[in-house]
């Protein structure tokens, strides 16, 4: 079986992270995040992979190359405009000729990816899709079901007299090759607001799976940095071991706790303090910094006696001495920020 990872999104919600960098390969725990996705599917036997790219396709496709170091075959399709979700499937049609595993290309998930095909497969399902519960579905598109797991119902952005279940599209399917019969091509199409309400329209069979375990949607900055502090705390095992091998630094006078990643070419000053952290290649830590909850990615240089804490680095970031940048501010790359200046934001 294929699997198909929708990865043509431009990151508009995770700017200006994303200006320079497409968000299927924003690092996450200094690992580029399709990667995570590509191993999942790699452990349940999923070698062939399509990648559906639009946005500054040619970074991912020389990041991630032909896959073979990853132990994967990867393929490429390139929109020339948006297609949307179900578009992007269509656009690949050349490539499947079997029933096909859909990923939306910004979710992070504990997934028993084997188990879902077998339920697909059990139940001569046309498409099934991974549910899940969520505590406030308002936000979200419900997906009511029957008993048996038929679903029966999509709802999109209910008011919260319409709420009748806590069970929402996970944005992963099984997609029997049939479905591309109903999409248009070269058109910008939905799978939530087209492609599914007209497989349901027309009685074919749609079945869910409730995944129980761990979702995260990482498009905005408040989830992106919610999964790295889900991942350094051990609230999610992923695919990928992010802490193995460790690299244990132990700075003069300082701390790094455990729940720290720090990439090995870091340069570390006197009495750093580095707790909860996830901080990338090249990166320069002055004398008396304190890094909490943060996410640093590569080449930073932060001055002395300066604080950075709940907040996103971007590369290349210039940050000056004394300087205290918090509560969820986002510098995009290549940013600088004078000596003695006070950042403090609220995250989106």
């Amino acid at each position: 079986m294929k699997a198909l990872i929708l990865a043509g999104g431009e990151g508009t919600r995770l700017r200006p992270l994303t200006l320079n960098t497409p968000k299927p390969i924003v690092p996450v725990a200094n690992i580029p995040f399709l990667r995570y996705q590509i191993e999942l599917l790699r452990q349940h036997r999923i070698h062939d992979v399509i990648l559906s790219l639009s946005y500054q396709p040619g970074k991912i496709e020389a990041l991630l190359g032909d896959g073979s170091s990853l132990g994967t075959r990867i393929q490429y399709v390139v929109e020339q405009s948006p297609l949307g979700t179900a578009g992007a499937f269509k656009n690949a049609e050349h490539l499947l000729n079997e029933a096909t595993v859909v990923f939306n290309g910004d979710i992070l998930c504990e997934l028993d990816i084997s188990e879902v095909i077998r339920h697909h497969q059990s139940r001569k399902a046309t498409a099934t899709l991974v549910l899940t519960r969520v505590e406030n579905p308002s936000a979200y598109g419900l997906v009511e079901t029957a008993s048996d797991g038929r679903i029966t119902r999509f709802l999109e952005k209910p008011k919260p007299e319409e709420i009748t279940c806590s069970t929402i599209n996970a944005g992963t399917y099984v997609l029997e090759p049939e479905v591309l019969q109903s999409i248009p091509a070269g058109q910008n199409y939905s799978f939530e607001r087209g492609v599914f309400p007209s497989l349901l329209k027309n009685q074919k069979r749609m079945q869910a799976y409730v995944a129980e375990g761990y979702w995260i949607d990482i498009g905005t900055p408040q989830k992106y940095l919610q999964v790295h502090q889900d991942l350094l705390q051990r609230r999610f095992r992923s695919a990928m071991d992010i802490m193995s091998p460790p690299y244990l630094q132990t700075p003069v006078n300082g701390r790094i706790d455990p729940s720290t990643l720090l990439a090995a070419s870091v340069k570390l000053g006197e009495s750093v303090s580095l707790l909860s952290s996830s901080i990338g290649e090249d990166c320069v830590i002055g004398d008396h910094v304190l890094i909490e909850n943060a996410v640093i990615w590569p080449g930073v240089t932060i001055g002395a006696h300066s604080k950075v804490s709940g907040c996103i680095v971007g590369r290349g970031c210039r940050i000056g001495s004394h300087v205290t940048v918090s509560n969820g501010v986002v510098l995009g790359d290549q940013s600088s920020v004078t000596d003695y200046s006070f950042l403090s934001g609220q995250v989106r």
